[in-house]
């Protein structure tokens, strides 16, 4: 098992709960190399990844059939000991099935389990553990079926290095007029369109509510630039200043700006996802729904370092996805406690 191709060509927050299984992998296994099958626009994170030796770009489902050949045969020619689908769909299981990778594991699930010569039952649906902890429990058992121990990594999984933060600071404080004195707090109020997040009356309380005398950051990824200045505006409306970061110089310049925040808030985004991995502490708005729960999604943060919050649970879906009702003086009680 010399080369390994590890799949998880899904979303930014998906991909960024796959930290630990490379991680896993690559320290548990140091003489493999481990390439990483991604979609375009997650690229630069898995090649700023430490576990990870190259990067495959996958033109997704959605690609177009020269391009989806072509990649079989990119894979066909690495010549790859083994596949791990920690995202098992038909597509993906196709695509190392037609690449003749020999070994293909993956979860059993669906149809596409078919395809796979090594299948792992997982249930995901019942969510009853971290999505994180499902992708672990595929580097497990590739590892023990090897007769390799497996060596459990610990976070942070993504660092910048003292240089790095402090050049990055310098550049934020200058463009956006922030302090050198004061903690930074970032808010994401956009949701990606992946999943439900608090309103921008919900964010405004909560920033208004804060106890903590810091600057606050708003930012915002493509497409959510007008949802970011709107809630500027309903802060300033309020008397209260902050800082819109609704342009960056991508992905990694993005992921060094994260980690200069003393908190990050936000919904279960990619950002949010992005933070954990760099352990800043985090604060996250969930739905109660069994397949988008706190723990479900639970970021990669250390112990102690995330606090989650749901609606209260009910009954009914539309109940469980209505963020309205998580009350935002209850989270700020629990905020402003320490």
């Amino acid at each position: 098992m010399e080369k390994i191709l590890v799949v998880r060509n899904d979303k930014i927050g998906d991909f960024m709960l796959a930290w630990p299984s490379f991680a896993m992998l690559k320290i548990s296994l140091p003489e493999a190399h481990i390439t990483a099958l991604v979609p375009k626009y997650t690229v630069a994170l898995a090649e700023l990844c430490p576990w990870i030796d190259s990067v495959l770009v996958d033109p997704t489902a959605k690609g177009s059939k020269e391009d989806q050949k072509a990649l079989i045969r990119k894979i066909k020619s690495e010549r790859f000991d083994a596949s791990i689908n920690l995202f098992s769909t038909t597509y993906n299981a196709l695509t190392v099935w037609r690449a003749r990778v020999p070994f293909r594991l993956a979860p059993a699930t669906k149809f596409a389990q078919i395809f796979y010569n090594k299948r792992v039952k997982q249930k995901r649906s019942q969510s009853t553990k971290p999505e994180y902890e499902y992708n672990l429990d595929l580097i497990r058992a590739f590892l023990s079926g090897m007769g390799r121990p497996v060596i459990e990594p610990t976070a942070p999984y993504l660092s910048f290095n003292e240089q790095q933060l402090n050049v990055q600071k310098c550049k934020l404080q200058a463009s956006l007029g922030l302090s050198d004195d004061r903690p930074w707090v970032f808010v994401h109020s956009g949701s990606g369109g992946s999943a439900n997040n608090l309103s921008l009356e919900q964010y405004s309380d909560l920033i208004y509510g804060l106890s903590m005398d810091c600057d606050v950051v708003l930012t915002a990824g493509p497409g959510e630039e007008e949802q970011a200045k709107h809630l500027k505006a309903h802060l300033q409306e309020r008397g209260k200043t902050a800082a819109l970061y609704d342009k960056n110089d991508g992905l990694v310049d993005f992921a060094t700006s994260i980690g200069c925040a003393s908190v990050f808030i936000a919904g279960s985004t990619g950002p949010l996802h992005m933070a954990a991995a760099l352990d800043v502490p985090t604060v996250g708005f969930f739905p109660s729904k069994r397949s988008a729960t706190p723990l479900r999604w639970k970021p990669i943060n250390s112990e102690g370092n995330h606090i989650a919050f749901c609606p209260p649970k009910a009954g009914d879906k539309a109940s469980q996805e209505n963020m309205s009702r998580i009350l935002v003086r209850e989270v700020l009680e629990t905020l402003n406690l320490g």
